[in-house]
């Protein structure tokens, strides 16, 4: 496993989920002394542990919650200590081998602390520092600090472990349903107090998902840490004797998507949850953000020797849509979807309408909205050769794996096609077959990284494939996102991969686009701005609600409310565009154009 610290910031990490409460569910009750079970019950243990590392967890966490001498004591087996801490990292270790980090789990002492109780702060150090030198010469990787309803309590906690070790502390609040911690400490103040000590910070336990993004938000505003939230599966409520959480699988799952647009970057669960939950979230989290083909990536061949990359084509020898771009000439490309069924005699039609009209290039789409239609790579070579007209290929990361990523680039490449665009794709489920399943070995940063490879004549395994590609690579950007720091950080990834140029989202906020355009000032890579000329009322309300990345202003909906439907909304939306484009053309150097439902008679109306 990489360093975890720096994993963080590459890819979303999922944590495992609730250990109590699995022990509850399989026949310890709650009287018992949970932790003690890694000497007496450790069978027990492991199978909590391996069904969350089945699940797809990236870190374990041991069963040590409570393995501190104060809670210990209440159970007179606080001469067990040592070897209770010891034998958790053991258990957890034995199940995540090398496949996930191993973090120990810290909780509180369990009783009141100075002003409202007799233990002092010195003798809270001294508790958790008796826990801390248990973990000595112990085979973990970090410490996941837990459900602490005091600050002051939580930073002595971290100090004791900070006075020994150097590995990452990972702390957690835990707040109630104001949001907020039970003395009346907000997330954000603990934030503030807690960025210096503590290299990852967050929220978990007692509450749900729900009130949970509220505090989390609130926390993102106040540090520049990585942050972590682990939420319970709701609020428990008692059934016949016994508590049972509400909150199911996809519950957790469209909530852990939600924390990932505000910054998170560790999700996990807390009481409640269990490896169904887990397992839902994992999903959610690799259609969201797949993880980076440095996770897959080797340097050396199959036969253990260095393979050595070759010069890659200049970028003007790559292709004409490459030389016009940089001999700086404003470039229009138009998207054109591949057709449901075999028949593409429309699709031609239209490709040569738009040659004639002294367009640049042709976007083929691949399975746009997640949709079953004729291969974009098919449809690509037919176009160029048929109409004589360049096309720059999309291609997705949802429906390969990496062979056939490698495969199709391959062949991509022994056919002539040059340029390509490096897409993740929209899942499956927003589109005609929800249940498919979606693949995502890597998302867009890592097939430019298969790309490039490509181009400097190397597989991603390392082995020399011959004469290097010559592909052109492009990618998204969305200058409108939700999170604009988490996509500028993503435009950062693709870049630094190896994508030289840009195609972005449909623009209907000029003030956005040149907002990001200042952002992305040093990158120096060309920028062909996306243009959708809306059709109708409806069709802006459906981009705006349904289409992933897509974001129209009330403005502008209402503008096409206003002007109605049929051939006045379409001028209408005609209009729109011409002024988006009217406003930006300077600050881009080429407008990419996606025209609703083939209509590309409307090009010549924008571009006049």
């Amino acid at each position: 496993m990489d360093d975890l610290l720096k994993t963080v910031n590459e890819r979303i990490v999922l944590c495992d989920g609730a250990m109590g409460t699995r022990l509850y569910a399989k026949g310890i009750y709650i009287n018992q002394c949970f932790d003690l079970l890694n000497l007496t019950r450790p069978k027990l243990v492991t199978e909590v542990h391996k069904e969350y590392f089945d699940a797809g967890s990236d870190i374990i966490e041991t069963n040590t919650y409570g393995a501190n001498y104060v809670k210990l004591q209440k159970h007179g087996i606080e001469d067990h200590l040592e070897d209770i801490n010891r034998e958790g990292v053991k258990l957890a270790r034995e199940v995540a081998g090398d496949k996930a980090w191993v973090a120990a789990s810290i909780g509180p002492i369990g009783i009141p602390i100075e002003p409202f109780g007799k233990m002092s702060f010195d003798e809270v150090y001294d508790v958790f520092r008796q826990q801390a030198e248990a973990f000595k010469d112990t085979d973990v990787d970090c410490f996941m600090f837990e459900t602490f309803n005091r600050l002051d309590e939580l930073l002595q906690a971290i100090k004791a472990f900070r006075d020994l070790y150097d590995k990452p502390i990972i702390s957690q609040i835990t707040v109630g349903d104001d949001a907020k911690m039970p003395y009346g400490t907000t997330p954000s103040q603990a934030a503030r107090q807690l960025e210096e000590i503590s290299d990852v910070i967050g929220i978990n336990c007692s509450v749900g998902p729900q009130i949970m993004l509220e505090a989390i938000i609130e926390m993102a505003k106040a540090t520049c840490k990585p942050l972590i939230v682990q939420p319970n599966a709701g609020i428990p409520k008692m059934v016949e004797g016994r508590f049972i959480y509400l909150s199911s699988p996809e519950y957790m799952a469209e909530y852990a998507k939600r924390f990932i647009q505000y910054g998170v970057r560790i999700i996990g669960g807390c009481c409640g949850t269990d490896y169904n939950h887990i397992s839902a979230m994992k999903a959610a989290i690799k259609a969201l953000t797949p993880s980076r083909i440095e996770d897959v990536i080797v340097q050396t061949s199959e036969n253990g020797k260095t393979a050595e990359a070759q010069i890659p084509i200049p970028k003007g020898q790559k292709s004409a849509f490459a030389r016009r771009l940089l001999s700086g000439k404003y470039v229009i490309s138009v998207e054109i979807d591949p057709p449901r069924g075999t028949n593409f005699d429309k699709v031609l039609e239209g490709a040569k309408f738009l040659k004639d009209n002294n367009i640049d290039a042709l976007n083929i789409a691949d399975g746009p909205r997640a949709s079953a239609r004729m291969s974009a790579l098919a449809l690509a070579k037919i176009i160029e050769e048929e109409v004589g007209i360049e096309t720059i290929l999309h291609y997705t990361c949802r429906d390969r794996n990496l062979l056939g990523m490698q495969s199709d680039l391959l062949g991509a490449s022994a056919m002539g096609l040059r340029n390509v665009l490096a897409v993740t794709g929209d899942p499956p489920k927003l589109g005609d077959y929800p249940t498919a399943t979606a693949v995502y070995d890597v998302d867009s940063v890592g097939l430019v990284q298969i790309i490039h490879r490509l181009n400097v004549g190397l597989d991603v395994a390392g082995n020399p494939i011959g004469n290097p590609c010559a592909f052109y690579i492009g990618v998204g950007a969305n200058p409108g996102a939700i999170d604009i720091e988490l996509e500028h950080k993503r435009l950062f990834w693709k870049i630094d991969a190896g994508a030289e140029y840009i195609l972005t989202q449909p623009v209907f906020d000029p003030e956005l686009y040149l907002e990001f355009m200042k952002r992305i000032k040093q990158y120096k890579i060309p920028v062909l701005a996306g243009i959708l000329p809306l059709v109708s009322y409806k069709n802006a309300e459906f981009l705006h609600n349904e289409v992933p990345g897509m974001s129209i202003p009330f403005e502008t909906r209402e503008r096409m409310r206003l002007a109605g439907t049929g051939a006045a909304a379409r001028a209408e939306g005609i209009k729109i565009a011409k002024e988006s484009l009217d406003s930006i053309r300077k600050h881009s150097q080429g407008a990419y154009l996606i025209i609703p439902f083939g209509s590309f008679k409307s090009i010549t109306d924008i571009l006049e």
